[in-house]
């Protein structure tokens, strides 16, 4: 699943990525001007015509004796959706997996088990709310289905200009990131103390 979707992104089959893009493109324009309930029905109308025309089309065909009538999906209807009791279990075990780490990661931002991390999360949504007053929710969507199947095409085109600048720019943070922990008091004590425990730890072995 993980590669395919990494094919569709790097434009690896340029005619599936463009179906794809664009299907999604057209989808999320017709949001901006119309409901969600009418772009779906309409979609869901104009598959059924596509599908019914083929069916009575066939079925056409086998009156003037020049097909067997069969139904055009039966391929598809043949496929077996059903999933064993192994493959239930190991998809409900994946689901539980992300939802406790999920709600994990949230009890650390929000009840402020580390406060530098807490307070980059309240920076970043202070933040979103500008970005908020600015575009409305399905922009941002529009936007970020653009930048999925621009930006892995040019990173991978530009690779190592882009690997150079982002080092850079992560090795300023992470020199950010220091003085603010330095400055928060009780911060840079604990960090100390986790130093020095580590160190006797490794003294002592």
């Amino acid at each position: 699943m993980g590669s395919k979707v990494a094919d569709l992104l790097y434009w690896k089959d340029t005619r599936t990525s463009g179906v794809v893009f664009t299907g999604l493109m057209v989808s999320l324009l017709c949001l901006l001007h119309f409901s969600i309930v009418s772009v779906a029905a309409h979609v869901a109308l104009l598959l059924l015509c596509g599908t019914i025309s083929l069916r009575v089309y066939r079925k056409v065909l086998q009156a003037v004796h020049r097909g067997d009538g069969a139904n055009p999906f039966q391929a598809y209807l043949d496929v077996d959706l059903t999933l064993t009791r192994e493959q239930t279990e190991r998809l409900s075990q994946q689901i539980a997996s992300h939802v406790i780490s999920t709600a994990t990661q949230l009890r650390h931002f929000f009840l402020v088990e580390d406060l530098v991390d807490s307070l980059k999360l309240a920076l970043l949504f202070y933040i979103l709310t500008f970005v908020g007053a600015v575009f409305n929710g399905l922009t941002l969507l529009i936007l970020g289905v653009i930048a999925l199947f621009t930006v892995p095409l040019l990173y991978r085109q530009h690779q190592a200009q882009i690997d150079q600048y982002v080092g850079l720019v992560t090795s300023q943070l992470s020199h950010i990131k220091a003085k603010i922990r330095a400055k928060i008091p009780g911060t840079g004590a604990l960090a100390s103390a986790a130093a020095a425990a580590s160190g006797s730890k490794a003294k002592a072995e």
